[in-house]
C-alpha cells in the first residue's frame, strides 16, 4: 500500500517534481537571508573597536582641560582674598568665585557690587601680590582651578558721574547726596567716627567719577587701601594719583564664597544702593 503525504508539510515550490498546482496551494514560507560581509567589512569593524583605557583617559583629560580654559576665559574664575580689607564678610585667604557674564555686551559694575579687578599699579603690597607658589599651582591658575595673584577685591561705591562725599553727621557716606546705610556689612570700630576714615579725616569729596571708571572701597574701612587712599588732597600740590579704576580692569563680580566650607555664602548687592539717585552727566575720562 502506497503512503500519501498528509499535506501538513510545506512544499518548496522551487523543488523539481512539484506540480505548479500543488505549489500554488502551499502557504508562503518566511526565509531569513544571511548575506556574506562585503570584502574589507570585517576589517573596518575591527578598526572601530573601543579605544584602550589609557587613550580614553588622555582624551577625557584633554576635553576637561579645554572646558576649564573656556570656563575661566568666559564664565567663572577662582580668586582668594589677599588682605583684611573686606572683613567681616570676606576674610583673608577665603576662596571666592567671580562670574563674568554680568558685564558682557556693554554691561558694567553697579553700585554695591563686590568686584575683582587687576592692580592698576601700586595698589597692592608685596605680600598681597603673591600668586601660585609652584609649577603645579601655576598651571592650575592658568586654567582657572587655582586662585591667581595680582588682583584686588573691593566694593563699588560710585560709578561714572557719581559724587561721593564723607560724611554726614552720622558718619555715613553720601552718593549723589543720598546717605548709605552700611551697618550690615561695614563693621563699627572704636575710635573711628565715619565710614571713610582712610584719608585721615571725615571730610572729603570724590567725583564726579569719570566715564568708564568706578570708585571702590573695602568694607573694613579703617584697614583698606582703596580709592580713598589714592585721593589727591588739597594739601598735595604735586599729586598725580587717581582714585578711580577703569572698568576695563574689572574681571567680574564676586557671587559666592566657596572656601573654607564654614564661610560659604552667596553675595548680594546691599539694598541701600537702590536708593541712590542718578548722577549728573559723567565727565569724559582724561
Amino acid at each position: 500500500m502506497t503512503s500519501h503525504s498528509s499535506g501538513n508539510q510545506p512544499v518548496d515550490p522551487s523543488e523539481e517534481g512539484v506540480p505548479d498546482e500543488v505549489a500554488a496551494d502551499q502557504p508562503e514560507v518566511a526565509r531569513t537571508v544571511v548575506s556574506e560581509p562585503a570584502p574589507g567589512e570585517d576589517e573596518s569593524r575591527k578598526k572601530r573597536k573601543n579605544l584602550p583605557i589609557w587613550q580614553e583617559t588622555i582624551l577625557l583629560l584633554g576635553v576637561a582641560l579645554v572646558l576649564a580654559i573656556v570656563i575661566k576665559a568666559l564664565f567663572v574664575q577662582a580668586f582668594y582674598i589677599p588682605s583684611e580689607s573686606m572683613e567681616p564678610g570676606l576674610v583673608k585667604n577665603d576662596r571666592i568665585l567671580v562670574e563674568k557674564p554680568s558685564y558682557w555686551f556693554g554691561g558694567s559694575p553697579s553700585r554695591g557690587d563686590v568686584v575683582v579687578f587687576e592692580d592698576p599699579g601700586g595698589w597692592l603690597g608685596a605680600a598681597e601680590d603673591t600668586g601660585p607658589s609652584n609649577a603645579l599651582t601655576g598651571v592650575m591658575a592658568k586654567i582657572g582651578l587655582y586662585p591667581t595673584g595680582g588682583h584686588l577685591v573691593k566694593r563699588v561705591i560710585g560709578v561714572e558721574g557719581d559724587v561721593i562725599e564723607c560724611c554726614d553727621d552720622q558718619g555715613r557716606l553720601l552718593v549723589n547726596g543720598e546717605p548709605l546705610e552700611e551697618d550690615d556689612y561695614v563693621p563699627a570700630e572704636v575710635g573711628i567716627k565715619c565710614k571713610g576714615p582712610m584719608t585721615g579725616n571725615c571730610d572729603w569729596t570724590a567725583g564726579p567719577v569719570p566715564e568708564g571708571h568706578i570708585f571702590v572701597m573695602g568694607d573694613n574701612r579703617a584697614h583698606s587701601a582703596d580709592s580713598t587712599v589714592h585721593l589727591c588732597t588739597e594739601a598735595e600740590t604735586d599729586c598725580s594719583d587717581s582714585p578711580y579704576i577703569s572698568t576695563d580692569l574689572v574681571v567680574g563680580k564676586v557671587f559666592v564664597l566657596v572656601w573654607p566650607r564654614d564661610h560659604f555664602d552667596w553675595l548680594d548687592r546691599p539694598s541701600t544702593f537702590a536708593d541712590v539717585p542718578d548722577p549728573a552727566a559723567a565727565p569724559a575720562a582724561g
